[in-house]
């Protein structure tokens, strides 16, 4: 399958110093790797796990930021992410038409932006995002914000309101991979679903 052609090393990195090794969920294995196109280099890797439900460490819930570029493989490794570790997948896009669709004063404003096709401004992203991870199943579950943030006004606005991840997930894909994966890349018309001409 796909997964089994392209190399994707994820990197993780402790956001919080504060959170030592110890509070990485029990069905997380730390290893080190050299990937096949940076000889020499090494990079701590998460590795996903099958097996028993989700059990995070006593009284931490994950709260991990996900990037990687377009084609990189986010979405597949997110649903991963939420499948072993119960943890609430939060993407911008997803977050802004549940706000529209609910009829929301953020959605209300939000929705003349992207009706108009311009870009919704950071401060209304910020404040949609801020809500959807108050929300009590982000509190008690934990979340993966995907494709969040993107600049550094919204990092800043984050830390500012006292969010904060303890792991941060860089899918590191080598250019001519993404390359390849984006011109392969179709949408089936019926289900939506994203899948590769060749993979």
């Amino acid at each position: 399958g796909m997964l089994n052609k392209v190399l994707v090393t994820i990197v993780v990195v402790l956001a919080v110093a504060a959170v030592g090794d110890a509070a990485l969920p029990q069905r997380m294995e730390k290893t080190q790797c050299v990937p096949s196109w940076r000889a020499g280099s090494q990079s701590r890797v998460l590795k996903l796990r099958g097996g028993a439900p989700p059990v995070h460490a006593a009284g931490v819930v994950p709260r991990i930021i996900i990037a990687g570029a377009p084609a990189s493989g986010k979405g597949t490794q997110c649903e991963f992410i939420v499948q072993k570790f119960g943890v609430v997948h939060i993407s911008t896009g997803d977050a802004l038409r549940d706000q529209v669709k609910a009829g929301t004063e953020l959605g209300k404003k939000a929705k003349g932006f992207m009706d108009s096709g311009a870009l919704v401004p950071d401060d209304l992203i910020i404040g949609i995002v801020k809500d959807r991870l108050a929300a009590p199943d982000c509190q008690s579950k934990g979340w993966l914000l995907d494709g969040f943030p993107r600049t550094g006004a919204q990092a800043d606005a984050l830390t500012q309101a006292g969010i904060h991840a303890n792991k941060f997930i860089l899918l590191n894909v080598p250019d001519d991979i993404l390359v390849e994966r984006c011109v392969g890349r179709r949408s089936d018309p019926v289900t939506g679903k994203i899948y590769h001409l060749k993979f």
